[in-house]
């Protein structure tokens, strides 16, 4: 029996057809999934409006350090100070450490200082700075830290996160996600004449 060329039985594709519509599907919920991520990005960053950040207190906050030593915000006024909010669960946040680490190297003698705020548990944070340690101070900010990041403008209680203050203590620049060299080159002009 012969069918009809506009009937609605369909035959089976042949194998090379099917590939190609996999292939077509895969593309277009990949658009979709890109699209997706596009609109949340803009809808993230819509969201992410640096709030006016609150500096009431900030200064005579301490915070411990995961060797038991204890770092007092106080003791950095006077000179540039970059403060990085990371967690060893935050990949971006892993993979800046060695950026910051030889940026702090390269600066410190400059006057330049960093600490990292670790937004973590003080046995993570531990055994994180065993396996890579870092050249700056590192202290304990556990899940206030996220508290003091919103505070600080960072509505979105999202990491990393970067403050740089002048040495006069003011607030000169923030960043939402991770640094590269071509902030820390900005930020470093900034405050070190």
């Amino acid at each position: 029996m012969t069918l009809p060329a506009s009937s609605s039985v369909h035959e089976p594709a042949s194998p090379a057809v099917a590939p190609a519509r996999r292939g077509r599907r895969r593309v277009a919920l990949a658009a979709v999934a890109l699209a997706a991520a596009v609109v949340g990005g803009a809808v993230g960053w819509r969201r992410f409006q640096l709030a006016e950040p609150d500096l009431a207190g900030f200064w005579g906050q301490s915070f411990p350090a995961p060797d038991g030593a204890s770092h007092r915000l106080a003791t950095f006024r006077g000179r540039p100070l970059l403060v990085n909010f990371w967690a060893t669960w935050c990949p971006p946040c892993v993979e800046e450490m060695p950026l910051l680490s030889r940026f702090y190297t390269e600066n410190k003698a400059n006057g330049m200082q960093l600490l990292g705020l670790a937004v973590d548990k003080p046995e993570s944070v531990q055994r994180f700075l065993a396996r890579l340690p870092v050249s700056f101070p590192v202290a304990l900010a556990g899940v206030d830290g996220i508290e003091l990041a919103r505070q600080l403008g960072n509505t979105v209680g999202g990491l990393p996160f970067s403050i740089l203050f002048d040495a006069n203590g003011r607030l000169l620049e923030r960043k939402l996600g991770p640094l590269n060299e071509r902030d820390l080159s900005g930020w470093r002009a900034a405050v070190l004449v």
